[in-house]
């Protein structure tokens, strides 16, 4: 039977259900009264192989290891290797997150996720009047060379996996790793980890911009250029979509907002001069998983297809490593509830399953407790536990892509794709990411996105447990929660005005002079930057120099 003959069989037999079985069950039962649908599509009652459009296998789906790489990028996938378990950490003083970080290296952890405070990712130092009541807060305080050092005290840095969610100021911060390598006598080439370097991003969901988009642009291409010929094993930039979802976009333009942005940092980093093949098998990702759990799973089949098709048949890349999209994907935290908060654990462990059948790299989990503090060390082990249990006891990484061939999923992977890409080009036809940051078009969608889900959830269409059904009517139980040191201002402070008094005052204001110089022109600022780092001067000088330069971004007023 043909496969035409087939299909029209089916389409028959549905027929006959409709009028049939399914009539009859509606006039008995009819349905819940809701939209059915994700964040970006309606979901139909059924799926058959009627919802699959004709086309080869082997092309658009394929098999593990192989472009497109809808169902992963490796062969073996988690039959060969776990993803890497994380947990994003980083609080206080330096002192006190390294205490953090031998502790889940200590329970398991393979890899470290660091947190950075406020005034960090702005490149201010604690001492700045604009730092005060945020320092260590949402992360830990970095001012200096003395301060990397500080927070990785006795963790070789040769034997672990660092991410650093840092990004106007990732050329200094990455600086300031690569020194503590040297000193640990790791060299450069030796190095693993990621530095998030997507502040394109900021100005769209975050809000920890320094300077325009352009100049912006050049030192992440710079960053980029430096490390493929100096730091091999990190990969350079981590471009989010994860923040783009929190701040309230569909799935769709998560995806689309994300790859525009990618663009650019491509097409940037090409124009100084690097081969596309040099620095693409370095180009990694961070998304967030949603509640939507099919959704999510599709996702991540879509992301994958999408981008090996960008890198190889847009930007001509040879290296199949070019090709592969490898992500983080850290839980929805914009997902967690401050009402019963230990049901944020169901969350975070289904949303979890969601990124393993999905096929993602590396894992964190955002913990229970966060929607009203920094997590507990009791809430951080619950939630590598979690993904222990997924990874152990569930039977989810025994086979590869185990939901591939699911009507529903590979229709919904399809359905995600094809409107990422008309997204994507709507980016495109108006100059691209940059030209949508300051056009204030990404703000204003996502802003509208969000709104339609807010006024779903305050209509009841959209439930939230615990927060608009389900409510708990009983007093709570208080949860302990995590609380940053007061102390840990002044203990920045003292560090900061001992270092400034230890320090070679000469050697920091002539390796000062030499960043504002290179600034103002057009070469590379990752090695003037490096040389900066090691002379100790702080953060909030080197980003000071380049702010002179450079001038601060004030974004459009979106309506």
């Amino acid at each position: 039977m043909s496969d035409a003959q087939e299909k029209q069989r089916i389409a028959e037999a549905l027929e006959v259900w409709e009028k049939g079985p399914l009539a009859r069950s509606l006039r008995g039962n009819p349905e819940r009264e809701k939209a059915f649908s994700t964040s970006s599509a309606e979901v139909k009652r059924v799926y058959t192989p009627l919802d699959l459009p004709e086309g080869d296998y082997l092309q658009q789906v394929s098999l593990p290891g192989d472009y497109p790489f809808t169902r992963g990028i490796q062969a073996t996938m988690y039959r060969g290797r776990f993803w890497t378990m994380r947990q994003y950490a980083g609080f206080g003083t330096p002192r006190e997150s390294n205490e953090r970080f031998r502790y889940l290296l200590s329970q398991g952890q393979t890899g470290l996720s660091v947190a950075f405070d406020l005034p960090t990712q702005l490149g201010y130092d604690s001492d700045d009047p604009r730092a005060i009541g945020e320092v260590g807060k949402v992360g830990v305080a970095i001012n200096s060379l003395r301060d990397m050092e500080v927070a990785f005290q006795g963790i070789p840095l040769d034997q672990v996996s660092t991410s650093m969610t840092i990004n106007a100021p990732a050329a200094v911060l990455l600086a300031m790793y690569i020194a503590v390598g040297e000193q640990q006598g790791v060299s450069p080439d030796k190095l693993n980890g990621t530095v998030q370097n997507d502040v394109l991003k900021e100005y769209v969901a975050r809000g920890t911009y320094i300077y325009p988009p352009k100049p912006t642009l050049r030192l992440a291409g710079n960053l980029i250029a430096y490390c493929s010929q100096h730091v091999p094993r990190f990969n350079t930039i981590s471009i989010s979509g994860y923040h783009i979802r929190d701040a309230g976009s569909t799935a769709v333009q998560e995806i689309a907002f994300t790859f525009a942005n990618a663009v650019a940092y491509v097409e940037e980093t090409l124009r100084q001069g690097v081969s596309i093949d040099a620095f693409g098998p370095r180009i990694s990702w961070i998304f967030n998983t949603h509640n939507d759990f099919f959704e999510e799973v599709a996702k991540y089949r879509a992301l994958r297809r999408m981008w090996a098709k960008l890198m190889r048949e847009r930007f001509g890349a040879q290296d199949p490593r070019s090709w592969m999209f490898r992500t983080h994907t850290q839980t929805g935290g914009s997902t967690l509830t401050a009402q019963q908060p230990e049901i944020n654990i169901a969350r975070a462990a289904i949303q979890c399953l969601a990124a393993v059948l999905g096929g993602v790299q590396s894992i964190a989990l955002s913990c229970y407790d966060e929607a009203l503090a920094l997590p507990s060390d009791q809430a951080q082990r619950i939630a590598l536990r979690t993904q222990q249990i997924i990874a152990h006891e569930t039977g989810a990484a025994d086979t590869i892509d185990p939901l591939a061939g699911s009507y529903y999923v590979e229709a919904l992977t399809n359905e995600l794709e094809a409107q990422a890409w008309q997204e994507l080009k709507k980016v495109e036809d108006m100059g691209g990411a940059v030209a949508a940051v300051e056009s204030g078009y990404y703000q204003s969608e996502i802003s509208e996105a969000a709104y339609r889900h807010q006024l779903a959830v305050e209509a009841g269409g959209q439930i939230v447990v615990g927060v608009n059904q389900y409510q708990d009517e009983e007093k709570q139980q208080a949860i302990p929660i995590f609380r940053t040191d007061p102390r840990v201002h002044q203990e920045q402070l003292a560090s900061l005005q001992t270092l400034r008094r230890e320090r070679n005052g000469e050697l920091v204001r002539a390796s000062l002079e030499r960043l504002r110089n290179a600034a103002k022109g057009s070469d590379d600022l990752m090695p003037v930057i490096l040389d900066a780092v090691k002379s100790y001067a702080t953060v909030g000088e080197i980003c000071g120099v380049m702010r002179d330069v450079f001038g601060e971004y004030h974004p459009p007023t979106v309506i």
